[in-house]
């Protein structure tokens, strides 16, 4: 990666012979994109996810739902940064994981070259899979840089995805649930 930047710098007409700036760049943009951006592909969400504990007696059927999950990715068609909240929501089964795993879940999927939406579909059926949860959902709400700083600029555009799989899908009822919890005031 960093001779690929170092050809990205030259092929821009910079120099780093003649930048003091830039002497260290390829190497520090080939760690920091390697280390943080991309280390999501050498992770799978049961790694993700971690241990699984037992859900509580008389658990199935409530909802759980963590929300303002702060994540970092970046845009596959532009290479510029998003940022954003998901919210993710499950059903307990027989499984559940520490809440904390849960940012570790969608920071799995966001630090990949992932469009919004297919990181919304992947936190949901993840969940879905690997607890086997009969509801799940991820709602992901972000603002994009290739939509704030390039094109139409349109700076105060935000984004949202959803993504449901199992009840939540086609349970109304549950959905308008999440939706209520979503909607309450937040700090």
């Amino acid at each position: 990666m960093a001779v690929a930047i170092q050809d990205f710098l030259r092929a821009a007409g910079l120099s780093q012979e003649a930048d003091p700036n830039l002497h260290e760049t390829p190497e520090r943009v080939a760690e920091a994109w390697a280390t943080e951006f991309l280390d999501g592909y050498a992770q799978t969400p049961e790694e993700a996810l971690g241990e699984l504990i037992r859900a509580p007696r008389g658990s199935s059927g409530e909802l759980v739902v963590v929300t303002d999950l702060r994540f970092q990715s970046m845009c596959p068609h532009h290479l510029l940064p998003v940022e954003g909240r998901a919210h993710v929501a499950y059903v307990p089964a027989k499984w559940v994981v520490g809440f904390g795993r849960l940012g570790t879940l969608v920071d799995c999927f966001a630090h990949r070259l992932i469009l919004q939406e297919d990181m919304a579909r992947e936190v949901a059926a993840s969940l879905s899979r690997v607890l086997g949860s009969p509801a799940t959902a991820c709602i992901i709400e972000a603002e994009q840089a290739c939509l704030r700083i390039r094109g139409p600029r349109q700076r105060d555009a935000r984004t949202h995805a959803e993504a449901y799989e199992g009840l939540l899908r086609r349970d109304g009822a549950m959905r308008r649930e999440l939706w209520t919890r979503l909607a309450l005031p937040r700090r």
